[in-house]
């Protein structure tokens, strides 16, 4: 189906071994339960300290990064008799005392707990930056976080973890790193962690190369060729060849930069204007975007770092319990669903969350997303139990493009999309950017869910994915591949089965070229997006296993029913 480039593999092959990473999973169980973990206390002060200080990372940034690691505290306020941080106040007031420009206050917080009866200590970096600035999932506020799992017996590290864009998508991990103190690459805008282990100090690598390890140890998808393998971990964009547009976040229907609480907030204080689109539907075709590269690095005070752009203190995050909330109102983004009548989902989360009362703050060990490295600690420490595997849904998400070698306006081929899209269940409250062109969605419950692929420049791709009740996990599109079509070149293909005399189940679409390309259950009124370009066979199926067919040429048309 795909034309023969380096990243085709990952679209109908990328299921054939999914399996790796989702074996013996339960029904309906989180992969961030509790499991039998046992309990965590805290590690007294000095201790604590002296461990933080031994493991704090390194950070690098992207060239075009503008809200830094800061110390929250200035901007407290009170609200209803507790202390809370609002998004006005921490993004103005970081802005007015330096911004990018002159970072304030750079500061990580560290929170050391050991697990009773046991070696294994883990030390926890959080940082907090005033806003997070992403495609879709921008919010007030922003919290990251690494966790470095320590052996005290043998003072080896065991593993890092590093948070993702979302906990819906897996975590960056490592185990047994050889070095003791890591190196976190923070993506542009959204702040999500990737890890750098190797000798390539600020560039991610997701495989091992040229006899270089790679920077995670996450499980590679089976029967995939070897160089095209996908770990399942979330990377980052930047240094893996598939552009990431930006947006800018709108309150009430205005920037959000306009409003009269941010008085020192500009357009100027965002992600830059050449990596930013207003309207994923505003655009005909995918953008042009140029690359980028590592910025700033920061690194701990208290280390002799010659090479350090900026230095930031260390802090208990305990100095900040007291802290309730970080408040914010809603902010707004475009996400359509496609159907008789495209849907805006606007509406998102508004902040981010209160570290301590995440469990991860007590119990590291449930924010480990590979089960393996969760078992190979379960084997080393009765403290950590065996993994609580989970179902997913997992695509390959190509373009679809006219084919060179078909007749004009009559076939298709589908190649690797030359960005990252973003694929969301109506049923979440939010979107997942893929990585590496494959949309990976977690700790998904059993049962039916629209699903919508979107992104800047392509028209939205609608499907119902029903995930089983038996923990495996579930192939999205046809056989693993949704292919997404240029805005340019979409032409919407209505299909409403209550004009029907039989009872309609399931509708697919095939190109005489490029095959099957849609092939999804159908209940109610429902359009799929074709690339003007192609020929197709349209079928529908009935609840007597009935087919019947059509056949599509759309040419210059803008819609086919």
């Amino acid at each position: 189906m795909a034309e023969d480039d380096p990243q085709s593999v990952t679209r109908r092959s990328v299921l054939a071994g999914v399996g790796t990473a989702a074996a013996a999973s339960m029904a309906g169980c989180s992969l961030f339960d509790r499991a039998d973990d046992g309990d965590t206390s805290a590690v007294d002060d000095d201790r604590a300290a002296a461990l933080a200080e031994e493991y704090a990372p390194t950070l690098y940034f992207d060239e075009n990064e503008q809200w830094f690691p800061t110390d929250p505290r200035p901007f407290e306020s009170e609200l209803d008799g507790d202390t809370v941080v609002d998004g006005f106040d921490a993004l103005d007031g970081y802005v007015e005392q330096g911004g990018a420009d002159d970072p304030p206050a750079p500061t990580g917080f560290y929170n050391v707990v050991e697990y009773a009866e046991s070696p294994l200590v883990v030390v926890q970096y959080w940082f907090y930056s005033a806003f997070d600035q992403f495609t879709t999932n921008f919010h007030w506020h922003d919290w990251e976080l690494l966790q470095v799992f320590v052996d005290t017996d043998t003072e080896e590290p065991q593993l890092h973890v590093a948070s993702s864009h979302s906990r819906k998508v897996p975590n960056n991990e490592f185990l047994d790193p050889d070095r003791t103190r890591p190196r976190i690459l923070s993506e542009l805008g959204s702040h999500s962690s990737g890890l750098s282990v190797n000798e390539d100090a600020e560039h991610f690598q997701r495989l091992p190369l040229d006899g270089s390890v790679a920077d995670i140890t996450n499980s590679v998808i089976d029967g995939i060729e070897s160089v095209a393998a996908i770990p399942l971990a979330y990377g980052l964009p930047r240094d893996e060849g598939l552009a990431l547009p930006y947006a800018v976040p709108e309150l009430d229907g205005e920037p959000f930069y306009e409003h009269d609480r941010l008085p020192s907030v500009d357009a100027a204080d965002l992600v830059p204007d050449d990596l930013t689109i207003h309207s994923f539907s505003a655009l005909g075709s995918p953008p042009d975007l140029p690359e980028r590269e590592s910025g700033r690095r920061f690194d701990y005070v208290g280390r002799e770092a010659e090479a350090a752009d900026v230095t930031y203190d260390l802090e208990p995050s305990a100095d900040l319990e007291h802290i309730a909330d970080f408040t914010g109102p809603q902010l707004s983004f475009e996400f359509e669903i496609p159907g008789f009548v495209e849907d805006q989902f606007a509406g998102h989360i508004t902040t981010t969350g209160v570290p301590w009362t995440d469990p991860r703050y007590e119990n590291p060990a449930s924010d480990i997303s590979e089960p393996k490295h969760r078992q190979a600690l379960a084997d080393r420490y009765d403290a950590i139990g065996d993994p609580s595997p989970v179902n997913q849904v997992v695509a390959g998400v190509s373009n679809a493009i006219s084919d060179d070698d078909a007749p004009e306006d009559e076939g298709l081929t589908t190649v690797s999309s030359p960005l990252e899209l973003f694929a969301l269940f109506q049923s979440e409250p939010e979107a997942v950017p893929t990585f590496n062109g494959v949309a990976v969605v977690q700790d998904v419950p059993p049962g039916d869910h629209e699903l919508t692929i979107n992104g800047a420049g392509v028209a939205p791709h609608s499907e119902t994915v029903t995930v089983s009740d038996d923990g495996g996990a579930t192939a999205a599109g046809v056989e693993g591949e949704i292919p997404v079509v240029a805005r340019e070149n979409a032409v919407k293909l209505e299909v409403d089965p209550t004009e029907a005399d039989s009872e309609l189940t399931d509708l697919a679409v095939e190109d005489d070229f490029a095959g099957r390309l849609y092939d999804a259950p159908l209940s109610e009124p429902d359009a799929v997006y074709v690339h003007s370009g192609g020929a197709y066979t349209t079928e529908v199926r009935d609840s007597d296993d009935e087919v019947g067919a059509f056949r599509v040429n759309p040419g210059e048309e803008e819609r086919v029913r």
